[in-house]
């Protein structure tokens, strides 16, 4: 028998999705609250306690992307999932790689139109009200105005993800372009994380070698040779420890503070 899902379960899932950034952490970012939208998902497609442990380790994985169009992925995710218990040929890896390529436009589209442009405009509206004398007004149709718009992206993202996620599983099931699309996932979702590196991982040392005119900075050769090298090597670093030594992300945090304040110290870091 065919399992599907019910507008009552994406309401469920609507619901549930209002808490991705109620447990945001440095380790995996939103895994928690994306795996607490896919709960009712999960428990309502599988019965085998095994399937349901490899669900939820599936989008324990990271995540992150902006809070209010995440809904898009989610609703797509819960269409996959339906498609995967119904079909033993499903590749069931699809389902991350595609919420992993999705991240990094979704991330750009939400903050440029939601955070950079909808919330802007009504702030300055709110603030409009507020300087005309009519107090209250102000902040009460700011937040009512962000409500329509944050509630209004997770309903069309969560029930029209899943509609436009069960027609493209449709149109690709049996076709064989379920695995290009999970191969250039993959491809796209590594080279999202790789431009973050530059951008959040900066190490700078002020050693210089030499003296009077023929001082040789370090930085700056470095920085000749490939700008940000050091915040890359460092990243390599702790891939390699995280993924081939498994050692404790938690544990590698605290290591890279230490790092960092005796870096300083002994004029390494700086």
């Amino acid at each position: 028998m065919e399992k599907k899902l019910t507008k009552k379960d994406l309401w469920r899932v609507f619901w549930n999705q209002l808490s991705i950034r109620g447990a945001n952490n440095y380790e995996r970012q939103q895994n928690a609250g994306f795996t607490q939208s896919m709960i009712p998902v999960i428990e309502k497609l599988y019965v085998d306690p095994e399937d349901k442990l490899e669900a939820y380790n599936r989008h324990m994985e990271y995540f992150l992307t902006q809070d209010m169009i995440s809904a898009v992925p989610v609703g797509i995710s819960a269409a996959m999932e339906e498609a995967n218990a119904n079909g033993e040929s499903f590749d069931s890896s699809a389902i991350g790689a595609v919420k992993a390529a999705l991240m990094g436009p979704l991330a750009g589209l939400g903050d440029s139109l939601l955070n950079g442009t909808a919330r802007p405009i009504l702030a300055s509206i709110a603030i409009s009200f507020v300087t005309a004398g009519l107090g209250w007004i102000g902040p009460i149709f700011f937040v009512i105005g962000m409500s329509i718009v944050s509630l209004g992206t997770r309903y069309l993202g969560v029930f029209k993800g899943y509609e436009q996620g069960t027609k493209l599983v449709e149109s690709l099931a049996g076709s064989g372009l379920i695995d290009n699309i999970t191969d250039i996932a993959s491809i796209a979702a590594y080279t999202v994380v790789g431009g973050f590196v530059p951008a959040l991982v900066e190490i700078h040392t002020p050693i210089s070698i030499g003296s009077g005119e023929s001082v040789l900075v370090l930085q700056e050769t470095l920085d000749g040779l490939m700008p940000g090298v050091l915040g890359l090597a460092y990243t390599g670093l702790m891939y390699y420890l995280i993924t081939k030594k498994k050692m404790n992300t938690v544990l590698l945090i605290f290591v890279t503070m230490i790092v960092g304040i005796v870096g300083v110290y002994l004029g390494v870091l700086g």
